[in-house]
């Protein structure tokens, strides 16, 4: 198979959702559905002693949400399917805005009964900012929910983006009987009562008016599918490929992903409209996916992957040429040549080694310290991608040793998470306290976690009063070194040694923006 031909059949997308949605069980249904897996898990299931395939992580599994991105891929219909399962509390909402630079399109799960939430509202700003190409499935039909044409207006609104439904319900909640497929033109009722399992069990029916269609729906809920699609006919826009791909048009998908309610009918359509592996923007210059030589980016990193091994797996997208195993590359931040003799693909925390991979897919580098996220590789040129920050945290407390015989264990745990850009270390300059800032609560939860159960550490917070962390530079170094002297005690270092500002409040920050009107004050590490 030609490089134009592996791109071509590739499929990059991240699946987005406010928290609760059912983002997670739909990824899991996508995966059994494409046969990666045959028995999915129930996230919140007391009965199946199973958790999902994506949420690997051992405080994912107890709390029955997601707190990390995870990759899974399967081939489906001749196509590579990259599936990236990225957190839906706003609390890790800075890993999937990173993992949303990786992605070529999104799938975003909207409840039924709930409609447009918050974080659905914040996460459609991201993919408006990128053009990313928008899918929209409706979530928990099997519940009472609002009712579609109300929900399809609710998009449209909240969403700002223009929608076309290629599927259609027929009933809801304990009346809910499946779905019309409007792109295949079938309609497919579901009679499989196993949640767990890909239903073979599917009276598919392509002609509406047929005497069979109206005696498997019932005469009301025949005459009122019918009425509804002439509505849709009337209403709504022809699909549109290229307006769809703009990121201007969102086709709309409904289901039950708990009960395999309209999972098959996304899953097909993706794979046919979906756009493969598109451009690149870095600092010099556009990538194109066809180029012959390899480059890519670094947009996650993740610790112990694997606990038993203590390992560090740095994620890295390919967006040109072809990441061949054993092969030397550039590594742009060290200025060195690397190369890797098992790198990885994934399904969630499943590894295998891979000898070739091409534009769209995900590798995992192995990584012993020598990576951040943002990183380029190359085969020898510079170049830097842009869009991959950190953002200025809001939240902070001073972080100190609850076991002073694991000093050591806690310095590499909190070392090695801070890598990972779900928190940041600012270390004082007055006194050489550590402060961890956080964008989210529950991102301390999870770092003391972590380190008591994968590194051996136990921690304690203290409370510090602090407003905000901004990075600042200047070209002026008079004005920038009297700062630094009026302000010691608020100047801290980042991991990588740049100068923070920790502000205490509102106030102090615009005096000091202000008063010193040669420093750039950045909210983001991309600078």
């Amino acid at each position: 198979m030609t490089l134009k031909q592996e791109i071509e059949r590739r499929r990059t997308f991240a699946v987005i959702a406010h928290p609760d949605a059912g983002k997670t069980t739909l990824t899991e249904k996508l995966l059994l559905f494409g046969g990666a897996i045959h028995v999915a898990g129930a996230v919140k299931s007391n009965k199946i002693r199973k958790s999902a395939t994506s949420d690997f992580m051992e405080i994912e599994r107890q709390r029955g949400i997601s707190v990390s991105t995870s990759v899974m891929t399967f081939e489906y219909r001749d196509k590579k399917i990259n599936i990236l399962d990225t957190p839906g509390h706003e609390d890790f909402a800075e890993d999937t805005y990173r993992t949303l630079t990786a992605v070529d399109s999104v799938i975003i799960v909207i409840d039924g009964a709930k409609g447009v939430e918050l974080q659905t509202r914040r996460l459609m700003e991201v993919c408006r900012m990128r053009n990313i190409p928008v899918i929209i499935f409706i979530n928990k039909l099997d519940r009472e929910s609002k009712d579609p044409f109300d929900l399809l207006d609710e998009l449209e609104k909240e969403l700002k983006i223009s929608v076309i439904p290629l599927s259609w319900p027929v009933g809801a909640g304990s009346s809910f009987k499946g779905v019309y497929n409007r792109f295949e033109r079938k309609l497919q009722l579901f009679r499989s009562v196993n949640k767990q399992k890909a239903a073979e069990d599917i009276l598919e029916i392509t002609d509406l008016e047929s005497s069979e269609a109206k005696t498997a729906l019932g005469e009301s809920d025949s005459k009122k599918l019918r009425d509804d699609l002439e509505i849709i006919e009337t209403v709504y826009p022809e699909f549109d490929k290229p307006e769809y791909d703009a990121g201007k048009l969102a086709p709309v998908f409904f289901g039950s992903a708990v009960n395999n309610f309209g999972v098959r009918e996304l899953l097909n359509c993706f794979t046919e409209i979906a756009p493969y592996p598109q451009k690149s923007i870095a600092d010099v210059r556009e990538i194109s996916p066809f180029e012959d030589k390899l480059t890519g980016f670094v947009f996650k990193i993740h610790a112990n992957l694997d606990p038993n091994h203590r390992d560090r797996i740095a994620f890295l997208k390919i967006c040109s040429g072809v990441f061949e195993r054993n092969k030397p590359y550039f590594h742009v931040a060290s200025e060195k040549q690397m190369r890797f003799s098992s790198p990885n693909a994934f399904l969630a925390d499943k590894k295998s080694i891979v000898d070739k991979s091409f534009p769209g897919d995900i590798v995992g580098l192995h990584d012993t310290g020598n990576f951040k996220i943002g990183d380029t590789f190359s085969e020898g040129e510079r170049l830097r991608f842009k869009g991959i920050p950190s953002f200025s945290p809001e939240l902070f407390r001073y972080i100190e040793n609850a076991d002073p015989m694991k000093s050591k264990q806690l310095a590499k745990g909190i070392d090695q998470l801070m890598d990972e850009g779900v928190a940041q270390l600012f270390t004082l300059k007055t006194n050489g306290r550590k402060i961890i800032g956080c964008v989210g609560m529950l991102q301390f939860d999870v770092i003391q976690y972590r380190l008591e159960h994968e590194y051996g550490a136990k921690c304690r917070y203290d409370p510090v009063h602090l407003y905000k962390a901004c990075w600042i530079e200047s070209d002026d170094s008079l004005q920038l070194e009297d700062f630094m002297v009026r302000k010691y005690n608020n100047i801290a270092s980042d991991k990588y040694g740049r100068n923070v500002f920790l502000a205490d409040s509102a106030y102090s920050l615009q005096t000091a923006k202000d008063k010193f009107d040669k420093i750039k004050f950045h909210f983001t590490s991309e600078f």
